[in-house]
């Protein structure tokens, strides 16, 4: 049986291969059911220690991986070019730019059966889905999407993307002890989509991947392969 292909799509602060990287027990958990690809947001995001993002911390998946510069898929403050999950706007920047950057993945390494996404990263998957399902994007054909440390876009202008729930089928992924994403902002996704799936852990804010875990993942990807 073929593996599954899921895009990953990482968290605020991260890139690609610093992502691969911190996803390395998930990908030995999974090896027999999924294979991974890592893509780049587009937006660079300027070294800095003082706003609230994905902030690294010792526990969780956040922090550049090797030279690359660490990355996001919209600003929140668009004067700072800054992101917190926090943060109330009516206007983000640079989520045109990331849509076409998935489009552009899809186009060159797909197809894909799923996607996964974490934190900012998880967010902006949700966002993709809706554009999925109101068949703005006809490159997108995700058949499940993994929502890990995801939350509900903080931004007036994302709301269109919460209109009604959302049918393709999920994996809502978070952890008690999360800091940088509450797991409550985490429940406030659940409504949008319709049967979600739950995978609640005790720990913080990275991608869980311990044996515990395998089962949830697995009787959740059974459905498509």
């Amino acid at each position: 049986m073929a593996p599954l292909r899921v895009l990953c799509v990482h968290g605020y602060r991260q890139n690609g291969s610093s992502f691969r990287e911190k996803t390395g027990a998930l990908r030995k958990l999974l090896k027999k059911q999924v294979e991974l690809a890592f893509m780049n947001a587009p937006l660079t995001v300027q070294r800095s220690s003082s706003e609230e993002g994905d902030v690294p911390n010792k526990e969780n998946n956040s922090g550049p991986g090797g030279d690359e510069d660490p990355r996001g898929w919209w600003f929140s403050d668009i004067q700072a070019k800054s992101f917190s999950a926090q943060q109330q706007c009516e206007k983000s920047l640079g989520l045109e730019e990331s849509v076409a950057a998935v489009r552009e993945a899809v186009t060159a390494q797909g197809p894909f059966d799923g996607i996964l996404g974490f934190s900012q990263g998880a967010a902006f998957v949700a966002m993709l889905c809706s554009l999925q399902e109101q068949k703005l994007e006809p490159h997108f054909n995700f058949r499940f999407v993994i929502l890990v440390a995801g939350f509900r876009s903080a931004c007036k202008e994302h709301e269109k993307f919460y209109t009604a729930p959302l049918q393709v089928p999920s994996l809502h992924v978070f952890g008690l002890e999360d800091r940088v994403i509450p797991d409550s902002m985490s429940r406030e996704l659940l409504p949008s989509f319709h049967d979600p799936q739950v995978l609640v852990h005790p720990g913080g804010h990275f991608v869980p991947a311990a044996s515990a875990h395998r089962q949830t993942y697995q009787d959740f990807l059974k459905r498509f392969q």
